[in-house]
């Protein structure tokens, strides 16, 4: 019978190890075709997407607890904050690519495979771990428009590196087809859309906390 301590040990060592395999054979699939410079190339295109960026956030977020506590990535996958805001920018790569991504793309073989997992088992695993096993009650309704950071950098960066290579990771952000102030009207309202689903994450971490509090209140 496995113990009720076990089980987010399981969880989390089981979807660390998916999550991690993924990544690499996601990796594979866009540097193995190319040598010499086109591997450099390639290599920034990959972590030029915010779904890797993401999910390798989750991945750690999956594998800090399992380790010694005193290490720095334990310490730092164990605050609330962080475990929160991951689950924000995981929800928000399941719920994007889902509606304006996967209607316009169709991959096949492998490819299917690791989008399946880096899109939509990801975000549910992370998601369900951080409902089950997070401790809930100590996020503030401030702390999403905090967690903003993460995706403006990476709007920088996709920017920046986009005008410079004319290389876009998603058609939503091709600067050279749609133009730049349709791109930032695009990027506003994905950040209206990282606020009001942390915003949510907060409310439900509220309401568990309360639920949990009543729970245990001594009857009268």
């Amino acid at each position: 019978m496995l113990r009720e301590r076990d089980r987010p040990r399981l969880w989390r060592a089981t979807f660390a190890v998916i999550g991690w395999a993924a990544l690499a054979l996601q990796y594979l699939l866009m540097v193995a075709p190319v040598e010499g410079w086109a591997v450099l190339d390639r290599t920034v295109n990959y972590f030029s997407f915010f779904t890797i960026l993401t999910n390798i956030l989750v991945a750690l977020a999956l594998i800090g607890p399992l380790m010694n506590p005193r290490r720095r990535v334990a310490r730092w996958t164990a605050g609330e904050g962080v475990r929160a805001a991951i689950a924000m920018y995981i929800v928000v790569v399941g719920v994007v690519y889902h509606f304006m991504i996967a209607p316009y793309w169709k991959p096949e073989g492998l490819t299917f495979g690791v989008n399946l997992v880096l899109h939509y088992v990801m975000p549910a695993a992370f998601l369900l771990d951080w409902l089950w096993f997070t401790p809930k009650g100590r996020l503030r309704w401030i702390d999403p428009v905090k967690w903003l950071a993460f995706p403006l950098v990476y709007a920088g960066w996709t920017l920046a590196h986009g005008l410079t290579s004319h290389w876009w990771p998603y058609g939503f952000v091709n600067v050279d087809e749609l133009g730049l102030g349709r791109v930032l009207a695009i990027f506003g309202g994905l950040l209206v859309f990282f606020l009001l689903v942390g915003l949510a994450l907060v409310g439900l971490d509220r309401a568990f906390a309360r639920t949990v509090r009543d729970s245990s209140a001594p009857a009268l």
